[in-house]
Order: structure tokens, then sequence, then C-alpha cells
């Protein structure tokens, strides 16, 4: 079944899988984070997880032919801003799993600097979605005096906020190559990370960090790195090159739930009545979002860009789905 301009292809079980094992490893990947940053002040990990995303790989993958500044964009939205803040959020006291529902608000970020930079026009069942989704954080946040920090939750916001702007750089560089964009956009964020982590939490916590450095947070950052964004990103990747992104996209509705069941599992986390109300909304209002979406045929291939992952819907179209 096709409609005009539209092509539809059902996946083979085996790539509905690897999707699904995708949006499984970006759940957890919030928990992960949680234990890291038992280990790691929040800025000094984010620097160390994007600098072994760059390194060694940048000196194997070639830079991506897109304009510097569009690179730089990338880099320091998508990749600084946005985890930068989420760590910070999360080491203040956001739940893991809470922190899996609210970030992929980005969606809502992302169609309004859409229309605002790009002159796209979301149809209806967009913007509805997108008000759902923001409803559902306006009521877990009226509900933050069952242990929600306000500061946190607003951390948490202004890195979904960050991820849309960077899904606005990544759609204008239009890179060829997904990997080259991710790999030589994580060089800009551990400079301005490490600076910030030096003047914020200190040469004495960033020495201690080291000192002490236990087992699992070692385990930890390679999760984040090697199977969180390795595996994760590349497995996306390759799905979004092969299959229309309104049929991978779907299964990172997956990660909060994940998400939230992980951390009850792993951390003990307990959220309250109005949280699982809330998160029920705002997962309604990014499926009703997503659910709007099509690819058309002659735009497939150049939508296979660059995505970090939970939900992104990138400029009317589905990008990807991580806490990383």
């Amino acid at each position: 079944m096709a409609n005009r301009g539209v092509t539809v292809v059902d996946m083979p079980t085996r790539h509905v899988l690897l999707a699904v094992a995708v949006a499984v490893v970006w759940g957890i990947n919030f928990v992960v984070i949680d234990v890291a940053l038992g280990s790691f002040p929040p800025l000094l990990f984010a620097a160390l997880r994007f600098t072994l995303v760059a390194f060694p790989a940048v000196l194997l993958v070639r830079r991506p032919r897109v304009p510097l500044r569009w690179v730089i964009g990338v880099g320091m939205f998508m990749s600084a801003g946005q985890f930068g803040l989420l760590f910070v959020a999360i080491h203040d006291g956001l739940p893991a799993g809470l922190a899996s529902v609210v970030l992929p608000t980005q969606t809502v970020f992302t169609i309004a600097l859409a229309v605002a930079f790009l002159g796209e026009r979301p149809g209806r069942a967009q913007l509805m979605g997108a008000a759902v989704a923001v409803g559902g954080v306006g009521l877990i946040a009226a509900g933050r005096a069952h242990g929600v920090p306000l500061g946190g939750l607003v951390l948490c916001i202004g890195a979904a906020a960050s991820w849309g702007v960077g899904n606005i750089c990544n759609r204008r560089a239009q890179a060829p190559d997904a990997l080259g964009l991710l790999v030589w956009s994580s060089l800009v964020p551990p400079l301005p990370l490490f600076a910030l982590s030096l003047a914020f939490e200190g040469s004495h916590q960033i020495g201690a960090a080291f000192a002490d450095l236990r087992p699992g947070g070692l385990l930890a950052l390679l999760y984040v790195v090697i199977v969180s964004t390795g595996f994760g990103f590349g497995t996306w990747t390759w799905l979004l090159r092969r299959h229309p992104a309104s049929r991978v996209a779907p299964a990172s509705l997956l990660v909060p739930p994940v998400g939230i069941a992980a951390a009850w599992i792993a951390l003990g986390e307990s959220p309250s009545t109005g949280e699982l109300a809330g998160a029920a909304i705002i997962l309604a209002g990014l499926a009703l979002a997503t659910s709007a979406v099509r690819v058309p045929r002659s735009r497939r291939r150049r939508h296979a860009t660059v995505a970090h992952p939970p939900g992104i819907l990138s400029a009317g179209v589905v990008r990807s789905a991580d806490g990383d």
C-alpha cells in the first residue's frame, strides 16, 4: 500500500528487531549515565565521551563535505549543549527515567525552529502532537513537589532545545556521510566542555575522578561511547539508509518506556502518578507528531544524515533517537 509520491516498504523482521535493540540500548543509556555520574563530574563526563568518540576515529574517517559552520553548529548544539545540560540535569537530581521522557520533546523545538528558520510548514497533526507533548511537560513540572527538581527539569528542557537547534544545523548541513559528520563534529565539544569543567567543577574534582576511578564508571563511559554511540548510531543510520524514516522512527518511542523501566529496576526510581501521567501524555504527543510524518521518495536518501538519538523529528522528518 502506498500513497502518491511516497514509498512504503515493509521492514524485514530482523531489521525491526535491530531497531528495537537500538531503542533498548538508548533507553538503558539513561541509567548508565546516572551510574557514570557517580564517578565523573557531569561536564567532565561529557567531555570524555566526545573525546573518545572523536579519537582515534577522526584519523580514519574523512571530513564531511559540508561547510565548517554546520559541523561546528552540530558539535556545539547537538553534542556539547545537549549532553552537557542533560548530564548536569541528571547530576542535579532529575531522575534518569524521567529524563528519558523529557529529552525527546526536542521534537517540539525542532518543529518551531524549522518554521522560523527553514520556512517549513508542519501539518496540523504535528502541531497537535507538539502541543500535547508540551502539556505533558507542564504536568510533570506542576507535580515537581513529588521529587522532581525544577532546576533539573529546566536543564533537561534546555538540552532538548539545544538538540532542536542542532537538528536545524544538521538539516542545513545535508552531509552525505553521516559517520563523517558524527566523528568530525565530535571534535568540537571536548575543549569547551573541559574548560567549563575546570571552571565550574574544579581541578580537585577532576583529579579525584581519575584518582578514584572505579570499574563501574569506566564501564559506563565505554557503554556510552561504544554501545550507545557506536552500535546505536551506526545501526540506526544503517536502517535509515535502507528504509523510509517514517518506518524506522516509531521504534524510538520505545526509548522512554525502556528508560523508565530500567531506572525502576536498576536505580529503584518510583515515578509518581503525576509523572507517569505526564510521561504518557508526552509519549502520546510524540506518537501523534511522528505518525504524521511521511518521507517523499525523492528525498529519502538525502535525509539519512547524522542523528543523535530519542525520537528526533528534524524539520518535519524523523531522524533517530538516544540519551546518547
